[in-house]
């Protein structure tokens, strides 16, 4: 007979797990999110499961399992690594006539623990004849269809209304966030930025309007407040409109002020972080931003006004004598009085230097240099927008990395 799928509402209810390794790892965290009071009975638990008890979010009771542990309890779940143990916890359970899974042995077992997925406020649940693998590849196929917008019917989705500020990401499409892609997959208005993964546009339906706003560097650009204009002007007319950016809206992405903005207006805002190109793009070419032993702090620094320009608001001096990492942000056209402030306020000439243009993208391209040589190096290698100048001593990781690939990769 088919298995009766049953949402249980947990919030203050006992549930109690009879052991403590990996399969409570993977329960725990889903009871606690479904408000369940949970007590763990096991002799030890994995270091994920004593946080839990640390934070004060489970009871541990620290021995093996004996008569009586289900008192009280409103599901049991039987998750040891001793067949025997497990069959007396669910037999307990069933002659006290609580609900009991057997992790074990899913013919003995009363319940069967669906694989599960959340996508907004829907909540996928499958069962496969108790085959976990299969429910949890039938789960992924079906989430990834709800978080995409392909499989909701037009019928039953709850429009989202009003501007919702999406960050896309270093540039890779695979890079948006869940959240962003499903919001995207619901626009009626996209308004994109140049830096924006543009290949997701190609996946919108017909009907949606896609307004370019894109700003490029010393080229054609859509001045600030149009945009602001578009977003306010589409959201009037009852449209969601989704404002697509490049990396994170709110680093360096004028994020707050369209914000700023819509609420002026009354227009509601969805705000969507996104993978900075910061720190995403030095990370892409293997360089880590913070190394133990070589930097423990880093800066972003947006250089579209170079050292010395009274608009700059950098304080080039204390960033030359931090001896962190520095990241710099649209920096190419600047290079040289970039390095020369640094070196004048006492970085060294050789400080190692990587520039990353076109990070995370098919085209992407790094060189290194030092501070003293980094300007003309991009000169003559033709770099251009959009690229990361990553400053400090955490690029030689990645050159470390580069070298022992290599040796790896040579004939013995």
């Amino acid at each position: 007979m088919p298995p009766y799928l049953l949402g249980l509402r947990l919030t203050g209810r006992r549930v109690v797990v009879v052991g403590g390794g990996r399969v409570a790892q993977r329960r725990v965290p889903a009871l606690l999110a479904a408000g369940a009071s949970v007590i763990v009975v096991s002799p030890e638990i994995t270091p994920s499961l004593e946080d839990l008890v640390t934070a004060g979010r489970i009871e541990w009771r620290q021995r093996g399992y004996a008569p009586g542990d289900c008192a009280g309890a409103w599901l049991v779940q039987a998750a040891t690594d001793d067949g025997k143990v497990n069959a007396a916890v669910v037999a307990e359970a069933e002659e006290r006539r609580i609900w009991s899974v057997r992790a074990d042995d899913a013919d003995a077992s009363p319940g069967w623990t669906p694989a599960a997925g959340q996508v907004g406020e829907t909540t996928v649940g499958v069962l496969a004849g108790g085959d976990p693998r299969r429910a949890a590849g039938l789960r992924d196929a079906v989430v990834d269809k709800l978080r995409d917008g392909a499989l909701e019917s037009r019928r039953s989705r709850r429009k989202p209304v009003g501007v919702a500020l999406v960050g896309g990401g270093p540039g890779d499409p695979g890079l948006i966030t869940v959240r962003g892609r499903r919001l995207l997959a619901q626009a009626d208005v996209v308004v994109t930025d140049r830096l924006a993964p543009r290949e997701l546009l190609d996946e919108l339906a017909p009907d949606v309007e896609v307004i370019d706003a894109a700003k490029i560097p010393y080229g054609r650009t859509v001045p600030q407040e149009s945009i602001n204009d578009y977003l306010v002007e589409h959201a009037r007319q009852g449209k969601f409109v989704v404002r697509l950016k490049g990396g994170d809206p709110f680093v360096f992405g004028r994020g707050g002020e369209e914000a700023l903005h819509c609420a002026r207006h009354g227009i509601p805002v969805t705000v969507v972080p996104g993978i900075t190109s910061a720190v995403a793009v030095p990370s892409a070419a293997g360089i880590p931003v913070t190394h133990r032993g070589l930097s423990q702090e880093f800066h972003v620094v947006s250089a579209h006004v170079a050292p010395g320009h009274p608009e700059s608001t950098v304080d080039w001096e204390a960033l030359a004598g931090c001896g962190g990492t520095l990241v710099l942000l649209m920096a190419v056209e600047r290079m040289e009085l970039i390095t020369e402030a640094l070196i004048s306020y006492g970085r060294s000439p050789g400080t190692p230097v990587a520039v990353v243009q076109e990070g995370t993208l098919p085209a992407q391209r790094s060189l290194t240099a030092t501070l003293a040589t980094v300007a003309a190096r991009m000169r003559a290698a033709g770099v251009r927008p959009p690229a990361i100048v990553i400053v400090g001593d955490v690029v030689t990781v990645a050159q470390e990395i580069e070298t022992l690939r290599a040796d790896l990769g040579r004939d013995p």
